[in-house]
């Protein structure tokens, strides 16, 4: 079972190109708008399979405009394309915080791979 880790910080950048978020286990976090969006838990983004997940190009500067509290385990991301359907866990922002290096530069060569950009 994952530990459930519980966030003591968590606030919108003022250009709304990044959220930071603290836990209570001492770690901290500046996680990107374009990160946070082209890893959005929700089946838009992942699929219903490991098949179906999906590379979303053209989001580098997209903006977070609203964090609404989901009961007290998550949160929902508001961007400004209008997404608006991923529910991030505690654990989930956790995880994105703690391989962030890893899984972006997966995200670009996915779309290197797939003829992608950031820009469009």
């Amino acid at each position: 079972m994952a530990t459930e880790r519980w966030p003591t910080e968590l606030r919108l950048s003022p250009d709304k190109r990044s959220l930071r978020i603290a836990f209570d286990d001492g770690t901290a976090f500046n996680l990107p708008a374009e990160y946070l969006r082209v890893t959005s838990p929700s089946a838009e983004v992942q699929g219903h399979s490991p098949s179906e997940r999906r590379t979303v190009p053209g989001k580098r500067n997209v903006q977070i405009l609203a964090v609404e509290p989901v009961g007290n385990y998550a949160v929902k991301l508001v961007f400004d394309d209008m997404h608006d359907t991923g529910i991030y866990g505690w654990d989930y922002l956790h995880r994105l915080g703690a391989e962030q290096e890893e899984r972006f530069a997966a995200y670009l060569a996915e779309l290197s791979a797939k003829g992608l950009s950031r820009d469009r």
